[in-house]
């Protein structure tokens, strides 16, 4: 297995990283001792070797999973116990905010301050949000009459595999861990390959939070063998995944075998619109966060930029001077840093690649679409306008910083043209009246729709998508209904035995027909 390696965050805090499997509270090599090796995305240069697993180590997961299912030091617990532990491994993360914060920037190479006032801060709140709902998960008494006692219960789906990406490595892990835990389920969880390092260091506090062993497991390793072995388990009640809309497909398929449940967040290409009576310098400011923060790297990441054609050129001007007035680019670690690496050469190429392609199909380069010097998977921040629908650029997710934008005459053509796509994930909408902007809200066919904002979130609001896109929702109380299976109780009252008598009924299609109806005494 590969040796656990000692680093200090930037507050000068010295801390393990853990590079093994996690299986039933344990770090562990890999089966067959294969490793990968993570990179930092700044300088290129490598952090640490993990454990690279395979379908014998997720099967070996997955068996910890069940028999934590079935174990009473996981199933004997209270709904409030299981709160309690979600709460203090909420607590852990902000004792360790710092170090978590340093592991994601390293290993992701987004600015470590944004990792810690963004990730960081939400992954506590998400622990801590569905610590108070552990204890909240109602079913509901149903009245039929006197003669019986009907209910329903939510319960635990069972064993649950989890693959989460590369984006918001610590925060993607929360988002998935906290609801399934809170509805009392079990985890076999699969980082991506190219950021396994905070979701290890996660490990050892779900470990120190006292959670039972194999109630969580963590298994490193490539899509394929690790993602595919996971959601064609038979021994996996449900997969949940954040990804690409292309490897969504193939998990559907895959949990077919079995016929799991299945929650997908995938693709977007999300649509922001600005109507001419905007708030136009907070447009120009949102509409920049909302695909050049995180480096474009996000799903909802508002993309395409629809502009009422009375302020377009106006628009774009202010949106170019915001873009190259507020970029920094360069170290995850210094300070004056906004605008860290693309998490990979892959991604970096993809980007440029697309950035050609704009040219090729004759959209108009207003700023970037230029790689940085030297090392690092560095793509300048990149606008592209008068771009038209049938474009490349316009109808696939790039998944960088890349903004395409087009005008439109009214709210009519704005609708048609925010809802001309394969995706529906996000939008945003940015007037001053407040009856358009909800009334075309309602008209986007997207999950999320934000009025006069965008990338806003909080644990309480539901996330999710329509189209392709993805399937169910994740945060709020709608996560819950994803991790919980409900069964209906018919509870019969035995003294209405006596008052019932067997008839038997002949009907044309055949012989007989056994029945049993209520025996009413006569008056």
């Amino acid at each position: 297995m590969a040796s656990p390696i000692q680093l200090i965050a930037p507050n000068g805090t010295k801390y393990t990283q853990p590079t093994g499997l996690f299986i039933n509270n344990e770090f562990v090599p890999s089966e067959s001792g294969n490793t990968l090796e993570t990179l930092n995305p700044y300088d290129e240069a490598p952090i640490a070797k993990v454990a690279s697993g395979n379908e014998k180590d997720v099967d070996n997961a997955v068996a910890a999973a069940r028999a934590a299912f079935k174990s009473k030091l996981w199933r004997g617990l209270t709904p409030s116990e299981r709160g309690a532990l979600l709460w203090k491994l909420g607590d852990l993360c902000e004792r360790d905010s710092h170090i978590l914060a340093t592991i994601d920037a390293w290993d992701n190479g987004k600015p470590y301050q944004q990792a810690l006032d963004e990730d960081i801060a939400e992954t506590i709140s998400v622990f801590r949000y569905y610590a108070g709902w552990a204890d909240k998960i109602y079913g509901q008494t149903i009245d039929v009459g006197s003669a019986k006692l009907a209910y329903t219960r939510h319960e635990p789906l069972g064993v649950c595999g989890q693959i989460i990406p590369w984006n918001f490595p610590i925060m993607m892990a929360a988002w998935k861990l906290g609801p399934a835990l809170a509805c009392g389920n079990t985890i076999v969880l699969k980082p991506a390959e190219q950021t396994p390092l905070s979701a290890l260091y996660l490990a050892s506090l779900i470990k120190e939070a006292g959670f039972p062993p194999g109630v969580v497991n963590i298994v490193n390793g490539l899509g394929n063998p690790v993602g595919v072995a996971l959601s064609g388990h038979s021994g996996v009640d449900k997969v949940a995944f954040t990804g690409s809309t292309v490897t969504g497909k193939n998990i559907m398929k895959a949990a077919a075998s079995n016929m799991k449940n299945v929650t997908l967040e995938t693709g977007g290409k999300s649509p922001l619109l600005i109507f001419d009576d905007a708030d136009l310098d907070q447009a120009v400011k949102w509409s920049h966060m909302g695909i050049m923060g995180g480096m474009g790297q996000v799903c909802t990441a508002t993309s395409r930029i629809y502009v009422q054609d009375t302020i377009y050129d106006k628009y774009l001007s202010l949106l170019k001077d915001y873009t190259l007035n507020n970029t920094t680019i360069g170290s995850q670690f210094d300070e004056s840093v906004n605008h860290g690496a693309q998490i990979s050469k892959a991604q970096q190429d993809k980007i440029l690649g697309y950035v050609q392609s704009g040219k090729d199909e004759g959209a108009r380069l207003v700023t970037g679409g230029n790689a940085k010097e030297g090392k690092g998977y560095f793509v300048e921040p990149t606008i592209f306008a008068d771009t038209t629908q049938d474009m490349k650029i316009v109808r696939e997710e790039v998944f960088g910083p890349f903004a395409v934008i087009q005008s439109f005459k009214s709210e009519e053509d704005a609708i048609e043209k925010a809802n001309d796509s394969d995706y529906g994930l996000g939008a945003a909408v940015f007037t001053k009246d407040i009856v358009k902007g909800h009334s075309v809200a309602h008209s986007i066919e997207a999950g999320m729709v934000w009025i006069n904002s965008s990338q806003d979130s909080h644990p309480g609001i539901p996330f999710g998508g329509c189209k392709e896109s993805g399937i169910g929702m994740e945060l709020g109380a709608y996560a819950l209904q994803a991790y919980t299976q409900v069964k209906a109780v018919h509870g019969q009252f035995l003294a209405l035995l006596y008052k019932t008598r067997i008839i038997s009924l002949t009907f044309p299609s055949q012989p007989w027909y056994m029945a049993i109806v209520p025996c009413c005494p006569k008056s």
